[in-house]
């Protein structure tokens, strides 16, 4: 059974468990995630690692979300994530957490946090912490507006977050092997279209012709496991390899 066929069937817990393990790209699993958020009655989701205390940024440790760009970027340009009472509770348990909005606004003395969330239809959520293999913590996320979670829910998301830290987690270690791979070229090309370069000015810079260019680029996001240049460079920069 593939991911399309398992959306159009009622969600079932069980069987999106075992078709996670399945799955070879990040892209597998933001749509799963699409589907299961829709599932509880959720907007957003969200799958971040822990950050350390000197990120400013939720955008630099984000893994997949489907949260709007724009309120990443008013909550980066705000700076919550220092100052999260959430993100504060979520370092020190290892238990899943319901939330307010507007509790966790009180609770940092705010106003600009229930305005930044409410243009979003942001109003409550869950965050589950989970780990890797290795120990690195993380954290999944959903969010939206609707009535609180009963108890079986609570389980049920934080039993499949589990399962997709895990691996997403895998995923990664087979993109940075994959992405030692890259030739130089290869890199030059995804580091100027992440400059916001066409192919024909890249073409330009690095003397080649635009054929050429389109050459390297479409090799890279194949080897990047992408299905295109935009996902292409958004992998990159999360490997480190966009300059």
């Amino acid at each position: 059974m593939d991911l399309r066929s398992l959306q159009k069937k009622k969600f079932s817990l069980y069987e999106s468990i075992l078709e996670i393990s399945k799955f070879d790209t990040q892209f597998d699993i933001l749509r799963l995630m699409r589907n299961v958020s829709e599932h509880y009655g959720f907007k957003y989701f969200v799958v971040f690692t822990l950050p350390a205390r000197t990120v400013l940024d939720l955008s630099a440790s984000t893994v997949i979300t489907n949260l709007p760009a724009e309120f990443i970027a008013l909550f980066d340009k705000h700076q919550l994530l220092q100052t999260s009472p959430l993100l504060h509770k979520l370092r020190g348990t290892t238990l899943p957490i319901c939330y307010r909005v507007s509790e966790v606004g009180r609770e940092r003395a705010s106003a600009a946090v229930p305005d930044i969330f409410s243009q979003f239809d942001f109003i409550c959520g869950l965050a589950v912490p989970v780990h890797d293999v290795n120990g690195k913590r993380g954290v999944v996320g959903f969010m939206g507006n609707r009535s609180d979670l009963a108890p079986n829910e609570i389980m049920e998301l934080s039993y499949l977050s589990t399962h997709v830290y895990d691996r997403l987690a895998a995923i990664c270690s087979i993109d940075v092997r994959v992405a030692e791979t890259l030739s130089e070229r290869e890199l030059d090309c995804v580091n100027w279209t992440a400059a916001g370069k066409t192919s024909a000015e890249i073409a330009d810079i690095l003397n080649l012709s635009e054929h050429t260019v389109n050459h390297y680029l479409n090799r890279a996001t194949r080897k990047l496991n992408a299905v295109n240049r935009t996902q292409a460079v958004a992998k990159a920069f999360r490997l480190g390899l966009v300059k």
